[in-house]
C-alpha cells in the first residue's frame, strides 16, 4: 500500500472522465516563438509586435531586416505605425535591406535608377518602332497614289475601242495612200471605164 502511494505521488495526475471520450477533444495550440524572438534568443510575449510579421517559418526575413536596420529600430518603426500599415512597412524594410546587402553603396536607390534607365530605353525603342510604322504607312500611301495616277493616265481599252481600232486597221489596208491599195484603185478605175463600153454581143 505504501509502495502504491509513493508511485502515485511521483507520477503526474491526469483527470479522466468517461464523458470526455464521447465528445471531441479540444486540440491544444502550441505557441512557438516568432522568428525574431528566436533569433534574438528571448522569450516571445503574447503581444509581441514582431510576431505577426516574422513567423517562425520565415527566419531569413527577419535576419535580412535585422542585419541592416537592427531589432530596436524595427520595433520602433512598427510601434509608430498603425496596425493596417505595419505589414507593408515590414515588406518595404525587407526589400530595402535586401537591396542594401546586394549594393551597399546605393541600396534600393540603385535598383530604382536601374529600372528607370530600362524604362527610358524601352520608351526610346517604342518611339523608334512607332516612327518606322508611320514611315511604312506613308510609303504605302505614296505607292498606292502613284499606281492610281498611272492607271488614270493610261486607262485600259474598252471592247468598243478595240473594235474601232480593228476597223481603222482595215481602212488603212484599203487606203489609196498605201502602196498595196494603189493597184486595187487602178483596177477599180479600169472597170469603171470598161462599163461605159457597149457590149459586143446582143
Amino acid at each position: 500500500m505504501e509502495c502504491s502511494d509513493t508511485t502515485n505521488s511521483s507520477a503526474p495526475f491526469f483527470h479522466y472522465s468517461p464523458t470526455s471520450s464521447s465528445s471531441s477533444p479540444i486540440p491544444q495550440v502550441v505557441m512557438s516563438p516568432c522568428a525574431a524572438c528566436k533569433i534574438l534568443r528571448r522569450r516571445c510575449a503574447d503581444k509581441c509586435v514582431l510576431a505577426p510579421y516574422f513567423p517562425p517559418t520565415e527566419p531569413a526575413k527577419f535576419t535580412i531586416a535585422h542585419r541592416v536596420f537592427g531589432a530596436s529600430n524595427i520595433i520602433k518603426f512598427l510601434q509608430e505605425l498603425p496596425e493596417d500599415q505595419r505589414a507593408d512597412a515590414v515588406t518595404s524594410m525587407v526589400y530595402e535591406a535586401s537591396a542594401r546587402i546586394r549594393d551597399p553603396v546605393y541600396g534600393c536607390a540603385g535598383a530604382i535608377c536601374q529600372l528607370q534607365k530600362q524604362v527610358i530605353e524601352l520608351q526610346a525603342q517604342l518611339a523608334k518602332a512607332q516612327a518606322e510604322v508611320v514611315n511604312m504607312q506613308l510609303q504605302q500611301a505614296n505607292l498606292v497614289a502613284l499606281i492610281c495616277m498611272e492607271m488614270s493616265q493610261s486607262p485600259q481599252e474598252s471592247p468598243q475601242q478595240s473594235l474601232d481600232n480593228n476597223n481603222n486597221n482595215d481602212d488603212d489596208f484599203i487606203n489609196p495612200s498605201t502602196p498595196y491599195s494603189s493597184n486595187y484603185q487602178i483596177g477599180l478605175n479600169f472597170l469603171e471605164e470598161n462599163s461605159l463600153w457597149e457590149p459586143l454581143w446582143t
